[in-house]
């Protein structure tokens, strides 16, 4: 495992909600036939990156259509994917998901190109279908530990864009890029430095993937070992937080102080975790963390005496 002192810059932050995400919340200026009202209408809408840009998929009779024929300003923002128990346990301790917020003008696209658009999606969620059908048992029996609920992006897109009818496709020019940490706190980044996302076989699958670990105490007390071995801290209970192709964050539940002497306080602390190497899929990225764990049990059992 690389220097744990290394962190993700913001631009790769909004790279990676970007990626991993599909779903986002738009808001457009409310108008009517005598103009803009400045009041703000909202609603939560699908969208993809193809060629560098967000297309927005806004469903028919949704006001952004009439809205942004008299304004097209508007603005998305978009959550980290925070899948089951623990979202239940970030609002506890009164903390919001990392989230990117856009601010730009939504465009329709034009009538010609909406369906090599389209097809061009398509095909894009296909091909991540085709290869979800491929995972070696072990990716697999991750992701189906996931709950019910937890989607990956191509079971989600798939139906939304078999229904054209339904939807009109936009594009959404990006006038500024502001990443927002859990506590609130707002950075700005700049747009040449924003990396766009690229096709991506790893983000796509990170909510089923997190899901799946959370799901499983076996995985979740790899975690908590984790956190022992290259931290020195003795969690109670841990939970995997975000993954990238870099590494991976872990919520832990660990003592607020190191004296053995007075009750112990516990205390929800993250931890971040950067592999050697970037994890190019989420094939490697198992492969990684099983590694890890290794290399953690081999670190135990080497001064434990077992070795």
């Amino acid at each position: 495992m690389k220097a744990k002192s290394i962190a993700l810059s913001f631009s790769e932050r909004c790279r990676n909600i970007l990626a991993a995400n599909w779903e986002s919340q738009l808001n457009t200026i409310k108008a009517d036939s005598m103009g803009s009202k400045n009041e703000i209408h909202t609603s939560k809408i699908h969208y993809m990156i193809h060629k560098n840009r967000p297309y927005l998929l806004i469903p028919e009779g949704d006001l952004h259509n009439t809205n942004t024929i008299i304004d097209e300003r508007g603005s998305v923002s978009v959550c980290s994917k925070i899948p089951g128990p623990l979202m239940n346990l970030l609002r506890s301790l009164k903390k919001l998901p990392a989230r990117v917020a856009l601010t730009g003008d939504v465009m329709p696209v034009k009538d010609k190109k909406v369906q090599a658009v389209t097809d061009k999606l398509m095909e894009s969620i296909i091909s991540e279908n085709k290869i979800s059908t491929k995972f070696s048992h072990s990716v697999s029996s991750i992701l189906n530990s996931a709950g019910p609920t937890c989607k990956s992006r191509s079971e989600t897109l798939h139906s939304i864009l078999s229904q054209t009818g339904y939807y009109n496709l936009y594009k959404f020019d990006i006038g500024s890029c502001t990443y927002i940490d859990g506590t609130g706190a707002a950075h700005d980044v700049e747009i040449e430095e924003l990396e766009a996302p690229k096709s991506d076989l790893l983000l796509p699958f990170s909510g089923k993937l997190i899901d799946g670990t959370n799901q499983s105490q076996t995985r979740r007390r790899a975690l908590m070992l984790f956190c022992f071995e290259y931290f020195n801290a003795l969690a109670r209970d841990a939970l995997m937080l975000s993954i990238d192709h870099k590494g991976f964050d872990v919520l832990a539940k660990v003592p607020e102080t190191m004296n053995s002497e007075v009750p112990q306080q516990y205390s929800w602390k993250e931890f971040r975790f950067n592999f050697k190497q970037e994890a190019k899929d989420i094939e490697a990225f198992c492969h990684m963390l099983v590694e890890l764990e290794e290399e953690a049990l081999m670190h135990v059992k080497s001064y434990s005496g077992l070795g």
